[in-house]
């Protein structure tokens, strides 16, 4: 079975709000909310697709020391195994704005489980609580 690595950022606004981005129709497990983020690439450190792909997802920038790492996901979905560490950050410069067609949504952590996500991202939430 094929590995993926993917990095996801639970990007926590000053009002302690968690964004989730909606899944684009055309893409596996479309319509499913997620913490945004990508594959990582050969050659790039989780951190650095992190801040690639919230520069391409979203139009913000941020830095590797704005990036904490809080936990990872180990999934194992019909066709291929998902690993993805999930790093916090507060500190951005920019304002978050979909740039790919994607719906995004500042959450309250106590309502993640209101939004339907992707298998291996459910089990993050109970972390992601206990941190916030």
């Amino acid at each position: 079975m094929k590995s993926v690595l993917v990095s996801a950022c639970a990007l926590v606004d000053p009002d302690g709000r968690v964004l989730l981005a909606q899944r684009p129709e055309g893409k596996s497990m479309a319509g499913l909310w997620e913490f945004p983020g990508g594959k990582v690439e050969p050659g790039e450190t989780p951190e650095a697709a992190l801040i690639r792909e919230l520069h391409e997802e979203l139009g913000i920038e941020t830095w590797a020391s704005c990036l904490a790492p809080l936990t990872f996901a180990s999934h194992a979905y019909a066709d291929f195994h998902l690993l993805m560490p999930l790093f916090i950050c507060r500190k951005w410069q920019g304002i978050a704005t979909p740039q790919e067609g994607q719906a995004i949504r500042w959450v309250r952590p106590n309502a993640l489980r209101d939004y339907p996500m992707p298998d291996a991202d459910l089990p993050l939430i109970p972390h992601l609580l206990h941190w916030l």
